[in-house]
């Protein structure tokens, strides 16, 4: 299973630097796709992420439009992760792909009106009770890379012994 994070337009530091060590310890891509709301080598973001970054695969986009001419929502396993998705996060199998995408908005606005009304099958959200806007970004990447990895019997990732020490 490749777990493909895309993180379009991210605006905080902090969330990306949290997401690159998520991203470290799975063995997830991380798509960034431009602008950003920092710049790459800010302390915050180099902060957060610690030493992984030499850890991980990270493919930079010029654009939104770029990263969908080079991977198709409609060729491969690609969902969008809105609170106003049709589906929860649950619903969908990923133990049956070989690989998935799962692309996450700016922390201000997420992904576009018009983006997700086009792909509007393929959203997926996490429940919250009414009057909450959505959660942490990094948290969000978090719960939803290992809901794919859980659903693959966490294959490829290092098994801790049960044992004390």
């Amino acid at each position: 299973m490749k777990i493909n994070v895309v993180l379009v337009e991210p605006e905080i530091p902090q969330n990306t630097g949290n997401i690159v060590r998520t991203c470290a310890a799975t063995g997830a891509k991380l798509h960034l796709v431009r602008p950003y709301g920092f710049q790459i080598n800010d302390k915050y973001l180099k902060r957060a992420g610690l030493d992984y970054w030499d850890k991980m695969q990270i493919e930079e986009h010029i654009s939104f439009n770029e990263f969908l001419n080079k991977y198709s929502p409609l060729e491969n396993n690609m969902f969008f992760v809105t609170s106003k998705g049709i589906h929860k996060y649950t619903d969908i199998n990923y133990s049956k792909m070989e690989e998935v995408f799962i692309l996450f908005g700016k922390e201000t606005k997420g992904i576009s009106e018009d983006i997700m009304k086009k792909y509007l099958e393929k959203t997926i959200r996490i429940p919250m009770i009414d009057g909450i806007r959505c959660l942490n970004l990094s948290n969000t990447v978090a719960i939803l890379t290992y809901e794919i990895l859980r659903q693959n019997d966490f294959k490829n990732l290092k098994e801790i012994s049960n044992k004390l020490l």
